[in-house]
Formats: structure tokens, C-alpha cells, sequence
């Protein structure tokens, strides 16, 4: 396809910054972008219909850690990191917030709270033990001890009697959220154009050149904001797709479920959502055929999704399924995103660890931070 002059003049030429990927990370850089240089051209280019990933496939959990998380992130990085990454993911949520408003993106703060299986008491009883430990730890980020013991109010079957809450943890609503991204992101002039896909990047002399299959252009300076997928365009950068398989039921009358929940180190979660429980995770049951960019499911785990609905999170509770999706986040040895200067043209803002509702809007604003 060749461009038409009036094609390249109004929205291909003279480009002062190029966002790749239209979820959390990209819009919050191009609104971030455009209040800093004000009268600068930007470009957002998405490869999907709708932004791809996991910014609107998320479960909608803003979340900054339960317990056995913690204590598990505490076993790979030291005692600052973990501190630092939690105190980012409160500064993103925060960030997330004041940029939108809570009304307008659903944000409701209900705690969250880890759930622990009968069967594994050694992870209960390390979790108490740790408790204390991680308040005082924590106790900066969020002003007061952040983990406090709570009933199994919702009667939740086969787990003990007590949870483990984290009191600041929040919901909210992703489609709300997203649409508000982009109409914010409209508002002030930032032209979204869905269905491009760029497949390669030129460095070349002060600036960048795009590759499509379609076409190509020039940009002053371009940012790669495609997390799971930043690998293909990112060939130096340790990034690894994985994907996360969710469901969501039909409407459950009288549903008294309210707050997000974990289990298994947050491997597995689920929330209300208007009278339905959407329920997602199972990654670690095979890690491998996970660790992928194609979308989809697969029946070993959404039969462990729909065992476990029915046993644990509803049990002896007639419930239907309504919808099953999936989205693929960005991991690696890290949970720290990776928000870095590539080359002298190309930056990016990636590596979420399965946090970019909480670290999203943060990267945003730090990824555009790195064009000064």
C-alpha cells in the first residue's frame, strides 16, 4: 500500500514521538508526552482493534501484593527491592487515579485478601509468622500496617477459617478505565490508529524509522510500550510473554461476594464484577505452554478454573459460564519493569510482572520522562 499525500502529510510526516501499543503504559506516556511538549506531533500505533496485551483483558485488580507474595518476592530480591516495587505500584495507583478520577474508572477500595488452602498449613502458619515482619517493613509505603487477619466471611469452601487481608487493595472497572485513557488521550490532540502493526525498527541518524507491512515513516524518537510482546521488537531486552487465562460467570442473584481475592501466591484471583465472579490464573500449571504471545485457552487449566469456582470460591452453588478470554502480560527474572533507553532513537516501558493496572500510568509518566 502506498500512502496518499494527504495520507502522509496529516499524520506520517515530521513526528516528533511514535508510541507503539495503545494499553496503560502508551496512552499514560502520550498524555504525559503531549502536557510536556505541548505543541510536539505525536503518534500512537496499536496492531489490534482494540488495545492488545492485558491492559483490556485484565482482571481489574488494583493490587500491590498479597503476603505469600511478598514473602515470595523476598526469596529473589532484596529487602529495598521489594520495598521499591511495592512502593511503585502505590505511587501507580495513585497516579492512575488522580489522572482519571475514581468515578470515572470504578475504583473501589475493598481490600484484598489472600485466601489459604486446608490442605497447605505450612503456608498459613509462615504467613502469620511473616505478618509482623512485613507491617513493619511496608509500614512506610502505606502510612499504617497494610496485612491484618480477617473471617471467612463469604463462606469459601475447603480454605481456613481466617484470611490474610491486605486492608489498601482495590478494584476497579478496566473497560472504564481504558476508554477513559483514550478519550483523554484524544482530548488533547493524540491521534490513536489501530490496526498497524510495526515490525521493525531502523535507528537512523536522529531519529527512527517504522517499519509496517504496509508502509514506513521517520520519528524523532519512538517508544516501545508493548510489554509481553516487546520482544519483537526489542531483540536485546529480556522480556517473556505470559499468558493468563480468565473466565466470568453469568449474573448470580443475590451475590454477597465483595473485594478482590487471592490464593497460591496469586496465581490465582478473583473479584466481583456487576453480580458475576470473574475468576483467572492457573499459569503455574504449565508454566511452558503459557509462556506464549497467542491468545487462547487451554483444558487443563480452564478445568482447574471451573473446579475451583465450584469447590472453593461458590461451592454447592448452581453457576454458569459466560465468557472466557485471555491476555498475555510481560514477566522476567525481575519483577521490576524495565523503563530504559534502548538506543538513541528507541525507549521502552515494559516488564510489568502482571501489575499494569497498579504500575501502568507510573511507567507511563517515567517512560516519557526519558525523552528530555
Amino acid at each position: 500500500m502506498q500512502l496518499s499525500y494527504w495520507e502522509y502529510k496529516s499524520w506520517f510526516s515530521n513526528v516528533d514521538f511514535t508510541i507503539i501499543g495503545s494499553g496503560i503504559v502508551g496512552l499514560s506516556c502520550a498524555i504525559q508526552l503531549k502536557e510536556r511538549y505541548p505543541k510536539s506531533k505525536i503518534l500512537v500505533l496499536e496492531k489490534g482493534s482494540l488495545p492488545q496485551g492485558a491492559s483490556t483483558k485484565n482482571a481489574g485488580f488494583a493490587c500491590f501484593g498479597s503476603i505469600s507474595e511478598v514473602l515470595s518476592d523476598l526469596r529473589s530480591h532484596s529487602k529495598e527491592e521489594v520495598v521499591n516495587l511495592v512502593q511503585k505500584r502505590w505511587e501507580g495507583i495513585h497516579n492512575l487515579r488522580q489522572l482519571l478520577g475514581d468515578k470515572t474508572i470504578g475504583f473501589e477500595q475493598r481490600g484484598g485478601h489472600e485466601l489459604f488452602a486446608e490442605n497447605n498449613p505450612e503456608l498459613y502458619e509462615n504467613c502469620l509468622e511473616q505478618m509482623e515482619h512485613l507491617n513493619r517493613l511496608l509500614q512506610p509505603v502505606f502510612g499504617k500496617n497494610p496485612f491484618v487477619v480477617t473471617g471467612n466471611i463469604f463462606g469459601f469452601g475447603h480454605i481456613r477459617e481466617k484470611y490474610i487481608t491486605h486492608q489498601f487493595e482495590g478494584q476497579l472497572d478496566t473497560g472504564k478505565m481504558m476508554h477513559a485513557l483514550i478519550q483523554k488521550c484524544l482530548s488533547k490532540g493524540v491521534p490513536i490508529l489501530n490496526g498497524i502493526q510495526v515490525e521493525e525498527l531502523l535507528e537512523q541518524g536522529n531519529g527512527a524509522t517504522l517499519v509496517t507491512p504496509d508502509f514506513q515513516f521517520t520519528t524523532r524518537k519512538v517508544f516501545v510500550a508493548t510489554n509481553g510482546f516487546a520482544s519483537k521488537l526489542l531483540k536485546t531486552e529480556t522480556v517473556r510473554p505470559a499468558r493468563a487465562q480468565v473466565l466470568i460467570t453469568e449474573p448470580i442473584k443475590d451475590l454477597k461476594i465483595k473485594g478482590t481475592f487471592h490464593f497460591e501466591e496469586g496465581y490465582y484471583y478473583f473479584r466481583n464484577i456487576d453480580d458475576r465472579i470473574l475468576f483467572g490464573g492457573g499459569r503455574n500449571l504449565d508454566f511452558k505452554t503459557e509462556e506464549t504471545m497467542e491468545f487462547g485457552q487451554t483444558q487443563t487449566i480452564q478445568a482447574k478454573l471451573e473446579e475451583l469456582l465450584h469447590n472453593i470460591i461458590l461451592p454447592h452453588q448452581p453457576v454458569k459460564i459466560d465468557r472466557r478470554w485471555s491476555g498475555i502480560m510481560g514477566v522476567g527474572a525481575q519483577k521490576t519493569p524495565m523503563v530504559t533507553q534502548v538506543s538513541n532513537s528507541v525507549f521502552c516501558g515494559v516488564r510489568l510482572g502482571g501489575m499494569g493496572v497498579a504500575l501502568g500510568s507510573l511507567v507511563g509518566k517515567e517512560l516519557a520522562e526519558l525523552a528530555d
